[in-house]
């Protein structure tokens, strides 16, 4: 099958790699055609499922070794073309597993407007992703019939991936099952996921949002950053230097590719960039959070700003080294305290009451709620672990701000906000609001509302630095996160914990809310929560006090009440 150009256009030419065999003159919402059952049982005979394999669709889509995949890939082609005709839009399939080893591999679909595929749809997906062989065409029909998917439509569908080594062959397996129900395609091949989801956007806004193409995005975003950047007190004096580390992903080769459009004070360094060691591998957003440690690959010097992208770039954390040789973390907590400062601030001048709020999950450091809540008098709301709650409560706000304790997290703008925002910038007559608003407009285009976008959050990251004049050690001291431990325990069934209050407060088994309770009190400053992993048999134990040593004693203590009442296995959890 022959590979799409990737000429620039205002938007993608599809592409139909043969012509479509079924489908034409059926009893259409009722049963995939006899033609098409025909190409389906060839081309899935070509996809085997292997024996036993059950996976399930979950935020993050579906993730495994890469080798247990290809039969997924296959469906996915096929539901992707479903769901496109279902919403008569494009939707979007990205091949990566984000910040999982290299070995591993994953797949998701795009929804319309770049968000999260549909919860209804999320089952779908598990059911096709785990039918045996010959259900394939039934269970394709009762998609139909329950989504009321009309096949007379056309289906159009955006494909990307990551620089995994097993990426390209499983997105060949993705086109095979969309010629299989005679989608057409655009293949941007390799690409970050973020900048999949935006140009889904795009095609479905009829390029209002942007162009969905690669330079279409480069050139928004370079020159909002341009904008911004004009404004701040050293612009033009002083180069905005910052070390990234791409976590050997596809960041580097987007960020290489970008180079060119970002202004000349702007000088990047890359590290971990994808030529000489394995992705994710000691290095990346997600093993410097857990670990606390810098990258390998990365030479810091004291009091060098740098960051960390994930594999497949949607998030970011920020990090340096004081004099002392200290490590220091601002992870998503801090990114999302830093850009409500700044977002609180302009809509102060621009005089608009637009209801503001940031939304956090448990875990999320107790010290940042605190400061959001008591020192700048931003709203905050709780919800349940998983980027598609944050966003969805994020959305019932002018101004939402979202970001996980791990660096994912953007910022989306209602309808309304946006379009006052942009006529102020027109037509305000005092020059100090009309000049706030220019940047609140600026800002607007720089951020990625679909998703967390690394690319995106880095440029928003440095102009806010840039235009308050902010050091990366003035940030980080805005307030000093509460000592903290994650611990996780394996359990025989993890279904038997029930949690309530956005996993806050365990409801089953009986008695260990009022033993982690009990256990709370005996420290300063402390909380704890456990929540059930979404994937594995494990439970997850959080804790924070006021100091390192109490943190880690109550996360102990935690870790031992739910191995006893939660039936854990092995031997009990040893002090930390």
């Amino acid at each position: 099958m022959s590979t799409c150009t990737r000429k620039v256009s205002p938007l993608p030419p599809l592409h139909q790699p043969r012509p479509n065999t079924g489908a034409a003159g059926a009893e259409l919402l009722q049963r995939v055609s006899e033609m098409d059952a025909e190409a389906l049982k060839k081309y899935s005979a070509l996809h085997p499922k292997p024996a036993g394999l059950t996976l399930h669709y979950g935020t993050a889509g579906f993730r495994a070794r890469a080798e247990q995949l290809d039969h997924v890939m296959f469906r996915m082609g096929l539901l992707a073309v479903l769901r496109s005709k279902a919403v008569v839009s494009t939707i979007g399939i990205m091949v990566t597993a984000s910040h999982n080893p290299e070995e591993d591999n994953g797949v998701k679909l795009v929804d319309p407007l770049g968000e999260m595929l549909h919860p209804s749809w999320e089952e779908y997906a598990t059911q096709l992703a785990n039918a045996e062989e010959g259900e394939l065409q039934k269970i394709m029909t009762e998609i139909c019939q329950k989504a009321a998917v009309n096949q007379h439509e056309d289906a159009s569908l955006f494909i990307g991936r990551d620089t995994r080594p097993s990426s390209e062959k499983l997105a060949q397996s993705v086109i095979d099952g969309i010629f299989v129900l005679g989608g057409q395609y655009h293949d941007y091949g390799l690409i970050t996921t973020p900048q999949l989801h935006y140009m889904v956007r795009c095609q479905n806004t009829q390029g209002q949002y942007g162009r969905a193409t690669l330079e279409g995005y480069y050139e928004k975003l370079s020159k909002a950053f341009t904008e911004l950047i004009k404004q701040s007190p050293s612009s033009g004096e002083s180069q905005r230097y910052l070390k990234i580390d791409c976590a050997n992903g596809i960041g580097a080769l987007k960020l290489s590719e970008m180079k060119p459009y970002f202004p000349k004070e702007v000088l990047i360094h890359l590290y971990n960039d994808g030529t000489k060691e394995k992705l994710n591998h000691l290095c990346g957003a997600d093993f410097v959070k857990v670990h606390q440690k810098p990258p390998r690959g990365l030479d810091m010097k004291p009091n060098e700003r740098c960051c960390s992208f994930d594999g497949d770039a949607d998030r970011i954390v920020y990090y340096y080294k004081d004099a002392a040789g200290h490590f220091h973390l601002l992870d998503g907590d801090k990114i999302a305290t830093l850009i409500s400062i700044f977002l609180k601030e302009l809509l102060v001048k621009v005089g608009q009451t637009l209801r503001m709020a940031v939304v956090q999950t448990a875990y999320a450091n107790g010290s940042s709620t605190r400061y959001l809540e008591e020192t700048l008098k931003v709203p905050v709301h709780c919800v349940k672990t998983g980027v598609k709650h944050l966003h969805h409560k994020a959305q019932e706000f002018d101004v939402g701000v979202y970001f996980e304790a791990n660096g994912h997290g953007t910022i989306l703008f209602s309808k309304a906000a946006e379009t006052n925002i942009r006529e102020l910038a027109k037509e305000e007559k005092d020059d100090e609001k009309r000049e706030a608003a220019k940047v609140l407009e600026n800002m607007i285009d720089l951020i990625n509302q679909t998703v967390g976008d690394a690319i995106s959050d880095m440029l928003v990251i440095e102009a806010i630095l840039a235009l308050k004049g902010l050091t990366v050690q003035q940030w980080d001291a805005l307030y000093t996160d509460l000592p903290n431990r994650l611990l996780k325990i394996e359990v025989a069934d993890r279904r038997v914990i029930d949690t309530t209050d956005a996993e806050r407060r365990a409801v089953t088994p009986p008695g260990l809310q009022d033993k982690i309770d009990a256990l709370v009190k005996k420290y300063k400053l402390s909380r704890a929560f456990v929540r059930p992993s979404g994937t594995e048999d494990v439970v997850r134990i959080y804790a924070e006090a006021d100091t390192q040593e109490n943190a880690d004693a109550l996360a102990h203590e935690v870790s031992l009440a739910v191995y006893h009442l939660a039936c854990g296995k092995g031997a009990p959890p040893q002090p930390i």
